[in-house]
This record gives structure tokens, sequence and C-alpha cells, in this order.
């Protein structure tokens, strides 16, 4: 049934190939079935619009005659509330604070801006490393939460 050459080097005659596609298939009894025009009560023609082309919606009143409303417009529903921080959280960020207000305002604490700048900087990667170091890496406890199906 394939009379397709093996040769890859010259021009293939993709219209005789095409037509004996076609006659196979044919031959086969596909499109068989398929009417070569509709009935005519399936056939309904489109409707026009006045610039000649045809109409796309089917609603009761078209959409180019209805006039925009500049008030109209999506409001997004309200978002969920943020989570409660967890007293790790607050930690982290409590330290976070302090370092800043080391490096910032070193003689509150009654330290000389020497010693104040490196210790402040320690500080706060620390405050910084800890909050890095809580973040889960899996789904929420207690959520219900399903990743879905896994192979």
């Amino acid at each position: 049934m394939n009379s397709r050459r093996d040769s890859t080097d010259g021009p293939e005659d993709v219209d005789a190939a095409f037509a004996e596609i076609a006659a196979g298939l044919a031959r086969e009894g596909v499109g068989r079935d398929w009417p070569d025009e509709p009935d005519e009560d399936e056939a309904e023609p489109a409707p026009i619009r006045p610039e000649g082309q045809p109409a796309v919606a089917t609603a009761e009143v078209d959409p180019d005659e209805v006039p925009d409303d500049p008030d109209d417009h999506y409001v997004p529903p309200e978002p969920p509330p943020l989570p409660a921080l967890r007293p790790g959280t607050i930690a982290a960020l409590a330290v976070i604070l302090l370092g800043v207000a080391l490096l910032i305002v070193p003689g509150l604490f009654g330290v000389s801006a020497r010693i104040s700048a490196p210790l402040a900087l320690v500080v706060l990667c620390s405050g910084v490393a800890w909050l890095i170091l809580r973040i889960r890496n899996g789904p929420p406890p207690d959520s219900g939460w399903d990743d879905g199906a896994q192979l």
C-alpha cells in the first residue's frame, strides 16, 4: 500500500502521493457517510451586520449597540486575611529591629560606634537567617491541603 521510495535525495511527487492516499481511503470506505451538501433545513444563513460582516454573537442585544459604562468595571473579591504571626517569627523580627536600632543609635545601648556596627550586622544577619530557616518547605499543617495525584 505504501509506494513511497526510501530515497530522500530527490523531490517526491506530492500530488501523486496524495491521490494515492485519497484513493486508498475511498477504497476503505472512509468519507462515504459525509454529505456533500448540508440539508436545507440544517443550513441557516448567518445574520449579517450592517457593515457586511457576519455576526458572531447570538444575544438578543447586539454588544456594539450597548454603550460602555465607564463606572462598570471588574471588582475583585476581598483577599483572605493574613495569617497570624507565630512566636518564632515575631522573635526573628524583633532581632532584626534590634540590629537596626543598634546600627542607627549605638548610644542607646551604651556601646561605641566602632563596636556597634559589626555587632549590628551580626544581629541583622542572624535575624534574617532565622526568618529564612523558618520558611516551610511543605504544605501547611492541618489545612487539608492535597498536592494531587503523583506518579
